[in-house]
């Protein structure tokens, strides 16, 4: 009888620790959610409290799952970059090259818009994201060249432009200019992709 006892026992603090796992992992999904919604209307220098009283949890819970601000910037700038990666393979399996490639970039002045504070960040000195940069052109940078290839291969753009040029160049169009009146990404990047398009049926020495 005691052993049964027992056995009842381990099973429902196995249970309760599922239940503890769970919970945390619907926290944190909700936390990265909601700071990457937050990151964007407001900035990366928003409240973490707001942060907090959006996904629902206590400022302890937050702070429980990601200690410093810097772990949170990393943990929302790491899903979307995964994301970014995902929707280049979806893109790729579904449209034409030249679309696949044309739509991706659209998602990617996206990216760039909701993220603009990450410059700031990346040059900050916190150690917690000098790594950042260089895990984006890891994750993403042999997926845009295979976009650009094949939109190349298929005489879509022209050839043998570098993955890293079309992400730069996009990135420097996105940045807001000193002094005039503002531009729109979308239409600026517009241009730059018809430039990809001039002439790609031929070679470009």
């Amino acid at each position: 009888m005691s052993e049964r006892i027992e056995s009842s026992s381990a099973v429902k603090t196995k249970a309760a620790g599922r239940r503890r796992r769970a919970d945390a992992q619907r926290n944190i999904g909700s936390l990265i959610q909601t700071a990457s919604e937050v990151f964007a209307e407001a900035g990366m220098d928003v409240p973490i409290r707001e942060i907090a009283d959006r996904a629902g949890v206590g400022v302890g819970t937050l702070y429980r799952h990601f200690p410093t601000r810097s772990d949170l910037v990393v943990a929302v700038f790491r899903r979307e970059v995964d994301e970014a990666v995902e929707a280049a393979k979806i893109l790729a399996a579904q449209h034409p090259p030249g679309e696949a490639l044309e739509r991706w970039v659209a998602h990617y002045v996206d990216f760039i818009a909701a993220h603009r504070g990450l410059a700031a960040a990346f040059n900050s000195g916190d150690p917690a994201l000098e790594g950042l940069p260089a895990h984006f052109q890891e994750r993403l940078g042999p997926l845009v060249q295979n976009l650009l290839d094949a939109a190349a291969a298929n005489g879509d753009t022209r050839p043998g432009v570098p993955a890293n040029e079309l992400l730069h160049g996009i990135g420097m169009l996105c940045v807001p200019p000193m002094c005039g009146e503002p531009t729109d990404p979308q239409r600026m990047v517009g241009l730059f992709m018809d430039g990809l398009r001039y002439r790609s049926d031929k070679a470009v020495e």
